[in-house]
């Protein structure tokens, strides 16, 4: 059975305002004083971490990998667990959220590479405070990975509708239910690519990217989906982070899902399905501008058709793995649930609805992302 590891960019916001705080620094220095959750790693296990990110105003956990999702959860609730005491004891509290709800200007973290970005990228670097979910999943060769990558492109957008947790941007209604969506792809290598066939030619692209020029390093492929340059992954990238980990768990599942899937159409030696990269950018601005509230963008027919049915469609598409895996009975109770009371974005749309204030959005965030909603 695959292994699945997950990676969350997480905001530190101020406990009364609800703004970003720059407080990085500290919550990992108190993170590196206390325990570690059970889930960390040991030398010859990869991931388990509390780490930087771009911006002094956010954190990123990362668990180790697991092949029960049940422990998966547990791995994720643990790593945002320690994020948040730590935090508390910097002044902040942690929210899961694509975009920070309210204004928040920049602070990026004082590290070489960084400040290169921000020399070579401007306001593209300066700007970008944003939270997604990274799903690692195992893969047996890059040639397996590259057989993956090609088979999975139609079905990246139902992922991003679905955890979907952006729709605020400088204290605006973006109308948007993922604007993070829409920031990420300023970056000139983020978004789908084309079906590369072979892992020679998409590590030749790489390089070719690369010694460009254009960017500094492998680091700054942004793919959607990607072979990872640090683990025997497939890294899915396409996700908002979500509130409750619940759906982050429900992502990975469906992440693992399709690379068992693709995976299994590559040994039988089924061609890709042939969808250009301008029809994939179209599909997932669809996803990340409605979320499940509309129409998706059906991958086999290119016809608009409601959320509902594409979603449940991608099920039906990795069905027998996650049945194989023991992932079925869960994806399918969770995808009822976030279709029952909204996934994130339509959370945090419902919360100021009902109260005005995007500093209770930011409250309700923070209660989610510790699993104090229930």
């Amino acid at each position: 059975m695959r292994t699945v590891g997950v990676e969350e960019e997480l905001l530190l916001v101020d406990a009364e305002s609800g703004r970003p705080l720059s407080v990085a620094a500290r919550t990992l220095r108190f993170a590196a004083e206390a325990a570690e959750p059970v889930d960390a790693t040991s030398d010859d296990v990869p991931g388990g971490s509390l780490e930087h990110e771009l911006q002094q105003q956010q954190v990123e956990t990362d668990t180790v990998p697991h092949t029960d999702m049940a422990a998966l959860g547990d791995g994720v609730r643990a790593w945002r667990d320690h994020a948040i005491t730590a935090a508390r004891r910097a002044g902040a509290r942690v929210i899961a959220s694509g975009t920070s709800p309210l204004p928040v200007g920049a602070a990026v973290v004082g590290k070489p590479r960084y400040l290169q970005m921000v020399e070579h990228f401007g306001l593209t670097t300066s700007e970008q405070l944003t939270g997604a979910c990274h799903v690692h999943v195992s893969v047996e060769s890059d040639d397996e990975g590259i057989g993956v990558l090609d088979r999975i492109r139609g079905w990246l957008p139902q992922l991003l509708a679905l955890s979907a947790n952006s729709p605020f941007w400088r204290g605006e209604d973006t109308k948007y239910a993922s604007f993070r969506s829409q920031a990420i792809v300023r970056w000139p290598t983020a978004g789908p690519t084309e079906t590369f066939g072979t892992a020679e030619r998409y590590h030749e692209l790489v390089a070719s990217m690369i010694a460009s020029g254009a960017i500094l390093d492998e680091g700054m492929i942004y793919f959607d989906a990607r072979l990872s340059h640090h683990y025997p992954t497939v890294e899915i990238r396409v996700a908002d982070v979500c509130p409750d980990a619940a759906d982050t768990v429900l992502i990975a599942a469906l992440c693992r899902g399709l690379v068992d899937t693709a995976a299994a159409a590559w040994r039988a030696e089924d061609e890709p399905t042939p969808l250009a990269v301008s029809m994939l950018r179209l599909m997932s601005w669809q996803a990340g501008r409605y979320g499940i509230e509309g129409d998706l963008i059906d991958p086999r027919t290119l016809k608009p058709r409601p959320a509902r049915e594409i979603v449940g469609d991608l099920v039906d598409h990795v069905r027998d793995a996650l049945r194989e895996n023991g992932d079925e009975a869960f994806v399918e109770e969770q995808i009822e649930r976030i279709f029952a009371r909204g996934n994130g974005a339509m959370r945090q749309r419902a919360m100021l609805e009902k109260t005005g204030q995007l500093s209770d959005v930011v409250a309700e965030l923070a209660r989610v992302t510790a699993g104090l909603d229930d």
